[in-house]
């Protein structure tokens, strides 16, 4: 299981052939199931043209390791990699990359999603963006996913 996070642009499809050429044994995991999630140009109804994203180094790599580990110790995981890309970006970088890695889909879905909707509520990202008429202002929540199931409604045992 790695965390990376890096101030490099990022390429999500590249970063899973890696790991899972490095990483993984050939031929024993039945599927991966990747997010990629890309900056849009708005939030909360502005135009946005660019974005800083910052963090507590150490401390949310922390945070996000314990997250995976929480995810593998509810579904059979074989692997898990996250990446996220920090510092200035502007729309259609991707952002961030969740891959997990198990014997069938299943486990690979619902790890998948359990670790990105607590990349998305609560992992210590902070955001500054820039909008179109150049205003600067700090994201005080993210947007919602009206699709996604409350982080505890994931896991098997709910």
């Amino acid at each position: 299981m790695k965390v990376f996070i890096t101030k490099d642009a990022l390429d999500p499809y590249k970063e899973i052939l890696d790991y899972e050429n490095t990483a993984l044994p050939a031929g024993k995991h039945g599927g991966v199931v990747s997010f990629v999630g890309t900056m849009r140009d708005f939030n909360d109804g502005q135009d946005v043209n660019a974005m800083d994203l910052d963090y507590y180094p150490g401390m949310t790599e922390r945070h996000i390791e314990r997250v995976i580990q929480e995810a593998s110790d509810e579904w059979d995981v074989m692997d898990a990699l996250v990446v996220h890309r920090v510092g200035k970006m502007v729309p259609t970088d991707p952002i961030v990359l969740v891959a997990v890695w198990s014997a069938h889909r299943k486990d690979s879905f619902d790890a998948c999603r359990y670790i990105i909707n607590y990349l998305k509520e609560s992992a210590p990202f902070w955001k500054c963006e820039v909008t179109t008429s150049g205003e600067k202002h700090w994201v005080e929540h993210n947007s919602e996913d009206p699709g996604a199931a409350a982080r505890k409604g994931l896991k098997k045992s709910a």
